[in-house]
């Protein structure tokens, strides 16, 4: 009897030997594995990249459903809380430097003066001052329209506010409505002209630089500050700054009247506090745009008709911002993972 265990049924047979003079069968070669482990790369590569670009979308859509349902909300408040049906005061809001192309240029904000006046519940007008001037005709342009406005509808009163700053520009504005009200510390007045540059005639010189400068016009080249300044040409331009100066003055006296306390410094381009201002007739007392509504207006309800951006312009700018970060983050170029 033979000592070797019976064969296991469930085990592989084992492969015969070569036959006498045959060749083993040759190893894997090493460049068929590395061909194998760059596409096990790849793939998974091209996984994660799959897995970015749906991360990327479904956070896309998420963030356009937030922006929507935010300004969804925020149109809501406002209409619930400011645009309360009945009696309230019109805001329109002078906030920031007054110049072209701004949001206190002249266009946006007789736009929102001329809605303000077109609002039937509206009981009166309030300008909400906090600026430091900025362009005399921009400026004339809104005083100018503000008292047109002011008797085509003689029934709804005017009155501005300054909050921390109502100066130059902002008072030639803040000089169109009937009353004019800040608090003790506001900075109010600055009712002057001015024009700025600088001169480098003499730094030009002592680096030994020419200037050549051909005009067709003898005033052409008028302020170059490379040029040595021409006493007729200075004359000139302080002809203009005072006539701009004389127009400012026209308007503050007739927009104060007889409230004006006329000082040797009044028109200098000086500025005081809101309490030295009362003193000067330039306001007519202390108060705030809520305090005007209610004391003034019988109303504590206030509609802003200040013009701003529209609201799908602020929400896809929004969206703009937010995808632009989101592509960078997919394409990994914030990250040293490439």
């Amino acid at each position: 009897m033979s000592d070797q265990p019976p064969p296991d049924p469930w085990k592989e047979p084992a492969s015969p030997p070569p036959a006498p003079g045959t060749a083993a069968p040759a190893p894997v070669e090493a460049g068929a594995l590395a061909v194998l482990a760059d596409s096990a790369r790849e793939l998974l590569r091209e996984r994660r990249r799959e897995r970015r670009w749906r991360l990327f979308f479904r956070a896309a859509w998420l963030i356009v459903v937030l922006l929507v349902l935010a300004q969804w909300r925020a149109g809501s408040d406002m209409t619930a809380a400011t645009l309360g049906g009945g009696r309230h005061a019109a805001k329109v809001s002078v906030d920031g430097l007054i110049a072209p192309g701004t949001d206190v240029s002249a266009e946006r904000v007789l736009h929102g003066l001329r809605t303000a006046f077109a609002d039937r519940e509206a009981a009166g007008i309030i300008l909400d001052i906090n600026s430091p001037g900025g362009s005399p005709v921009q400026a004339g342009q809104v005083y100018a329209e503000l008292r047109r406005l002011r008797a085509q509808h003689p029934d709804k009163p005017v009155y501005a506010v300054i909050g921390d700053v109502g100066a130059s520009g902002a008072y030639y504005i803040a000089a169109g409505a009937q009353e004019i009200y800040a608090d003790r510390a506001s900075l109010v007045g600055s009712i002057g002209v001015r024009m700025d540059g600088f001169g480098f005639v003499e730094a030009m010189q002592r680096l030994g630089i020419e200037r050549r400068l051909l005009t067709s016009g003898a005033n052409k080249g008028l302020l170059d500050p490379f040029s040595p300044v021409q006493p007729a040409q200075l004359a000139h331009v302080q002809t203009l700054l005072d006539a701009i100066h004389q127009q400012f003055i026209a308007a503050v006296r007739e927009g104060r009247g007889e409230r004006l306390h006329e000082t040797p410094e009044i028109f200098s381009g000086l500025f005081w506090t809101g309490e030295q201002a009362q003193a000067l007739g330039l306001v007519d007392g202390y108060g705030s745009v809520e305090s005007i509504a209610r004391d003034k207006l019988g109303t504590t309800q206030i509609r802003d008709h200040t013009q701003q951006e529209k609201p799908f312009e602020r929400l896809f700018g929004q969206v703009e911002s937010t995808l632009a970060g989101a592509l960078t983050r997919a394409f990994g170029l914030d990250s040293p993972l490439r």
